[in-house]
């Protein structure tokens, strides 16, 4: 059996979820009828452990939802070894049509995305009304986490007083 990140770094539960939080790009990748795969990096945030993605450029990944085809999708951060981290999710996308959502993710995409007088967040805003954004709940049936962080020692310079009649032993 082959020994994986997951395995040996394993990232599980509120770590998880706090690391998909804060992470910014989402890679989904779902199916199209034809069987190719549709694969895009988009924005999504996290609301009490369900991930929420706005969905209108990328309104492909809407159509195949709604034809009820499986979704992967990926969270990946770190360039080196020792900092490699993600969550790899498989499952299917519902809509969130639920008004009083709609407006709450619209809300925390903001704060995500753009800072107070940010130059593009009312085009954005503009935008997601030009192309009928919808709001898509990923539902997990499977993921798998991992964070090389966690096995891995940062360098930090030390320094320690030892008491007076500790010193350097001469070596003859």
């Amino acid at each position: 059996m082959a020994v994986t990140a997951s395995m040996t770094a394993p990232l599980r539960g509120e770590k998880r979820w706090a690391y998909l939080a804060r992470a910014k790009t989402i890679r989904l990748a779902s199916t199209n009828g034809d069987g190719s795969i549709y694969l895009s990096p988009l924005w999504f945030v996290v609301d009490e452990e369900r991930i929420l993605i706005p969905i209108d450029a990328a309104s492909r990944h809407g159509a195949n939802s709604d034809a009820g085809r499986p979704v992967a999708a990926l969270v990946d951060s770190g360039d080196e070894f020792t900092t490699v981290s993600g969550v790899r999710i498989m499952g299917k996308m519902v809509e969130a049509g639920d008004k009083a959502l709609f407006d709450r993710v619209q809300q925390l995409v903001m704060d995500k995305y753009f800072h107070v007088g940010h130059p593009y967040a009312e085009a954005y805003a503009e935008f997601g009304e030009f192309a009928s954004r919808r709001i898509f709940e990923l539902v997990p049936d499977k993921m798998i986490g991992w964070d090389s962080r966690e096995t891995t020692m940062p360098q930090s310079p030390e320094s320690r007083v030892l008491p007076p009649h500790v010193g350097d032993r001469l070596l003859p």
